[in-house]
């Protein structure tokens, strides 16, 4: 006797019927045809340009050596193929970044082109995406309403740099200061990735690429994480030495000599309870805020994705990595942070509230990580016990207080001391000063008209997100930009240290906000993609049943 179906079976079976493809054999026929046109021109476009790279690298190779060979032929490459395909250069970039710190040591040997490597994606693309938007008639920079902040923003910036750093650049006796070069890359760190929320917001076209977006970074999370967990398992069980047996201060210093599998300068003195892993970064606070941004994205697919039997407990397993690794790396603020925002976010998208989906995923992280700590209290208490020192000896208020009034009182005028001269990546280019919180940095670098410009530019960037994901209805979609949100307003507003400066928070910041502002038109095409689904079934019942009949 056969077996019933059950009710979940049935359910499952008519999903899967309702996901299956409903074109007809024509319209599939059509759709090959294009596939097939695609992939010639991509192969006839990267067999040319490949050809013409190493061309390039064969006559550049007697004169820089075969890195600087290979590395203009893989230069070439990338820029000439990013710019004819934008949307594959952009998710290109997305899966690049937070490999580039390892690539960055393990082939580069720290080159200044290789740290530079992500941008050979992301410039390309951006300018085919401006050509593109100048060819169709489609805003370019977006929202509108960002528009007069952003150009005081921009006014004030460029007459820092002309005024203070050319000045400066103007001035006897600067031996290797190159002002000018430190100025416009500190602009370009500054907004130089702000284009990314038009980029954004062109390259998510539909719901499923939204997903795409959202369980890739699961993916990436996830393997990052493992990655820096066999990263910790080398360093405990000697494979690599760290900075253990080193002497004198280099015991208490993370060192790029120390470097360890994957990412750069590491940290790793466990009799001195000094642990500060980079995971698959340059540095290990870089790191630090990778696992802090992941705490928003993992929960978002954790709760909201609508594949509740894969993707959901997938977002789970992320969640659980971000949580161990944010223990594992030594990561103070990540330690903080992460269990923060979960609440936080728990609480903003109403999950706390919703008990059939809230309490299997609570109860499945808490056994995850109740399992951990049983299995290591050792590392638990350590990392607790580095933390409450740590803000015993300097909390964070009375740090980013001291960090205000060093900048205060150094302030002469109303311009700053220049773009560059306290961005972090610009020191190689001339003198400059380390001050660790963003806004003290900001004033430092621009003054107070430059900080309220930037407190401006981000308040109306964080005001028109949260006016976008509230417009939205639907529940998914509103849940995921109150996730994406709140990231959004965490970082407008954090001053302690600088993620906004470098990777990958740079990054998410500003593309994040053009995925939110893409979200209530996302929710507006899914009737019409319901709609055009419905009228291509029929069609193709209607053609089901002609040929039934003419048989």
């Amino acid at each position: 006797m056969p077996k019933l179906k059950t009710k979940s079976q049935k359910s499952k079976k008519s999903q899967q019927q309702s996901e299956a493809p409903t074109l007809s054999l024509k319209e599939q026929l059509v759709q090959k045809r294009k596939a097939a046109q695609e992939r010639k021109e991509f192969i006839g476009v990267f067999t040319a340009t490949l050809f013409a790279s190493v061309l390039l690298g064969i006559l550049i190779f007697p004169l820089g050596g075969a890195k600087v060979a290979a590395g203009a032929a893989a230069a070439v490459l990338c820029i000439a193929l990013s710019y004819k395909y934008p949307r594959k250069a952009l998710w290109a970039f997305l899966i690049y970044m937070p490999f580039a710190g390892t690539v960055t040591y393990s082939i580069g040997g720290g080159g200044v082109t290789f740290q530079l490597a992500k941008d050979a994606f992301y410039v390309p693309a951006l300018l085919a995406l401006i050509q593109y938007c100048q060819s169709k008639r489609l805003p370019i920079l977006l929202p509108k309403e960002l528009k007069p902040i952003l150009g005081i923003m921009v006014v004030i910036s460029l007459i820092t740099l002309l005024l203070v750093n050319g000045f400066q650049q103007l001035s006897a006796d600067r031996g290797d200061d190159q002002p000018i070069l430190m100025g416009l890359l500190g602009l370009k760190v500054l907004l130089g990735y702000l284009p990314l929320i038009t980029c954004a917001y062109y390259l998510i076209r539909s719901k499923r690429e939204l997903l795409f977006l959202t369980r890739l970074h699961v993916v990436l999370a996830i393997v990052c994480c493992v990655l820096a967990l066999i990263q910790y398992y080398f360093l405990a069980t000697g494979r690599c030495e760290g900075t253990r047996y080193l002497s004198g201060e280099l015991l208490f210093k993370a060192s790029l000599k120390a470097r360890c599998f994957v990412g750069g300068s590491l940290l790793y003195t466990p009799e001195e309870g000094l642990i500060r892993l980079p995971g698959t970064f340059v540095a290990p606070w870089q790191w630090g805020w990778f696992l802090i941004s992941n705490a928003f994205f993992t929960f978002a697919t954790a709760f909201n994705d609508p594949s509740v039997f894969r993707w959901r407990p997938i977002g789970l397993v992320g969640m659980a990595a971000v949580f161990i690794m944010s223990l594992v790396s030594g990561q103070r603020v990540a330690l903080v942070l992460v269990p923060v925002v979960t609440l936080l976010l728990l609480v903003i998208t109403g999950q706390v509230v919703k008990v059939k989906r809230f309490i299997p995923i609570a109860a499945g992280l808490a056994l995850i990580l109740g399992v951990g700590m049983i299995m290591y209290p050792d590392i638990v208490q350590e990392r607790v016990q580095s933390f409450t020192n740590r803000w015993n000896s300097s909390p964070p208020a009375d740090f980013i207080t001291q960090q205000a009034e060093f900048t205060s009182k150094e302030q002469t005028g109303f311009l700053g001391h220049g773009l560059g001269r306290a961005t972090n990546s610009a020191r190689t280019l001339g003198k400059g000063v380390l001050i660790e919180t963003y806004y003290p940095k900001l004033f430092y670098e621009i003054g107070p008209l430059g900080v309220l410009a930037f407190l401006g530019l981000v308040t109306t960037l964080t005001v028109i997100t949260f006016k976008s994901y509230r417009s939205i209805k639907d529940q998914n979609l509103r849940s995921f930009g109150a996730s994406f949100w709140v990231f959004i307003l965490v970082i407008s507003y954090n001053t302690y240290y600088y993620p906004l400066d470098v990777d990958p928070v740079a990054i998410y910041y500003w593309f994040f906000a053009g995925v939110i502002l893409k979200l209530p038109e996302l929710e507006r095409q899914e009737p019409q993609e319901a709609e055009v689904e419905q009228k291509v079934k029929k069609k193709r019942s209607r053609t089901v049943r002609l040929s039934s009949n003419q048989a």
